[in-house]
């Protein structure tokens, strides 16, 4: 029960986090269609959980609870692939083609990277 605990309270921290963000990211870039705030946000979710990983590699609390309530909970709750993928379609759908394909490219090689930055900055 513990568990189911950790990630709920986490989940629900990254949830409102994102919602934030999201919300902020997107009123600031009103004037696009382009989801600059789901791309900031699983970016930012890549970058964490690469810290998280790297913290974890050195500290036992990361091992059991920490890693429940920060990277399963947090984390899962802070990104977004749902939204992403449905972005992508809704760009499709307005033959948008180019800012779908830069869309999905950014998310994951850049993810991808900053995932990693944040293994090495914490190992």
């Amino acid at each position: 029960m513990r568990s189911f605990l950790l990630v709920g309270i986490g989940g629900a921290f990254g949830s409102m986090a994102r919602y934030g963000i999201g919300y902020t990211i997107t009123k600031a870039t009103s004037h696009t269609t382009f989801p600059l705030g789901t791309l900031a946000i699983n970016l930012a979710g890549c970058f964490l959980i690469g810290i998280l990983f790297g913290i974890g590699m050195r500290n036992t609390w990361m091992e059991d609870a920490g890693w429940l309530l920060l990277a399963t909970g947090f984390c899962g709750g802070f990104t977004t692939f749902s939204t992403f993928a449905l972005e992508n379609i809704q760009m499709a759908g307005r033959h948008e083609t180019m800012s779908a394909l830069l869309y999905t490219a950014l998310s994951l090689v850049v993810g991808l990277i900053l995932c990693r930055a944040g293994i090495w900055i914490t190992s």
